[in-house]
């Protein structure tokens, strides 16, 4: 998939990988990878970043923990994340029936 595709996706689709459980940063890539069957197997430095942009801004909370025998940082949605991750769900769903629709009409 373009990377153009994912801009102002990406908070979502991190957010969505982390709805059910905790992980740290690979494992958030592992999730996208495997959840997206390999469409969004996205490198370290794009989904890093994501993860400290949306810790910054509140939507996730972080602590150092030793999985398998290393230290990690796992992060996990915060309450407004919850509520983030809700509405922009919707939204996506809204933007994607709208789009669905144009492309309807237009063949």
């Amino acid at each position: 998939m373009r990377s153009e595709a994912l801009k102002g996706h990406l908070d979502l689709l991190v957010l969505s990988v982390l709805h059910n459980a905790p992980a740290h940063g690979y494992a958030v890539i592992q999730r996208l990878a495997a959840q997206s069957d390999g469409a969004f197997d996205l490198p370290e430095g794009t989904v890093y970043p994501a993860l400290y942009r949306l810790e910054r801004t509140g939507l996730l909370t972080s602590a150092e923990t030793v999985v398998d025998g290393r230290r990690r940082r796992v992060y996990r949605l915060t309450p407004t994340g919850e509520q983030a991750l809700g509405e922009r769900t919707g939204e996506w769903e809204q933007f994607a029936r709208s789009v669905a629709r144009t492309l309807a009409a237009g063949t």
